[in-house]
């Protein structure tokens, strides 16, 4: 069986790295937010805590990193948390 290569012409950037941001709001706790990195992301205490830090006290923290498929989904999933959170490509 023989496999079509194609040529593009060019290089093909990657799909990467793409972040999801968490911003730090009025409303929620920080025990809630750190609770919801534990839930949804499955991170360790420490780490959830850290980043819930950064949140409070940097205004931001990067929570995910990946595709922008991956990182839509993040973004989407958190705010469904009710966190302020949105995804970007990554500088």
């Amino acid at each position: 069986m023989e496999e079509e290569v194609v040529e593009t012409g060019g290089l093909v950037a990657p799909d990467l790295p793409w972040v999801t941001i968490v911003w730090n709001d009025p409303v929620n706790l920080m025990s809630y937010v750190t609770w919801v990195f534990e839930t949804y992301f499955g991170y360790a205490r420490a780490k959830s805590e850290r980043l819930m830090l950064d949140v409070h006290e940097k205004g931001r923290a990067v929570v995910s990193n990946g595709p922008r498929e991956s990182m839509e989904r993040d973004a989407e999933a958190l705010q469904g948390y009710g966190l302020w959170a949105t995804f970007e490509k990554d500088q």
